[in-house]
């Protein structure tokens, strides 16, 4: 699996891939999904797009200025079009916000048009990673890490639908865990991507 382990993106690699359907990643805020997207992008050779950052280029405003001015509610309408949309474009990874995948919906329009990849990080990694980040709107209360136990709680049984589910671990690099992703991938679902004959 020497394939696995390129560093590099497809065009200067050895490694060609086909990749089948979009790549969407899905998890807690925290998890890695943008960065550990972003990579795998690099690595496979293919668009990487953000399904937040899609929203306030639309918008001209962040994420917590969208909810501060029209609520989650408006928000998750306008994330629910946009990933619409962007699965309807070139084949690519996705990432999307921690609260996407919650929306059947979402769900639904993920596994038909592509796949989810749900990146499990526990509890405490995800606190390590976000405690210090004033840009999470939903941790702005006096208790943040109370109050990302319970999101946790709360989300992690719809996480678990998803269609490919790979342990975070902390050890490990985004580049490795990019790598992660991609070997579960070509392992358990080559009707998504699988290595070509060079």
């Amino acid at each position: 699996m020497s394939e696995i382990q390129q560093n590099k993106p497809e065009k200067e690699g050895t490694a060609q891939y086909d990749l089948k359907k979009t790549i969407v990643m899905v998890g807690m805020m925290g998890a890695g999904k943008t960065a550990i997207g972003r990579a795998l992008a690099a690595r496979i050779g293919v668009p990487f797009l953000d399904s937040d950052a899609e929203i306030e280029a639309a918008a001209s405003r962040t994420v917590p200025e969208i909810f501060a001015r029209d609520g989650e509610a408006f928000f998750r309408a306008r994330e629910t079009q946009v990933i619409s949309r962007l699965l309807d474009a070139q084949r690519g990874v996705l990432s999307t916000g921690g609260g996407a995948f919650l929306a059947e919906v979402n769900r639904r329009n993920i596994s038909e048009r592509g796949v989810s990849v749900w990146l499990n990080a526990d509890l405490d990694l995800l606190w390590q990673r976000v405690r210090h980040k004033d840009t999470r709107p939903l941790l702005r209360t006096p208790d943040p890490r109370a109050t990302l136990a319970e999101i946790y709680d709360a989300r992690v049984p719809l996480y678990a639908l998803a269609d490919v589910s790979v342990k975070s671990l902390p050890d490990l690099s985004i580049e490795e865990m990019a790598d992660r992703v991609m070997a579960t991938l070509i392992a358990d679902r080559s009707d998504v991507l699988e290595i070509c004959d060079a």
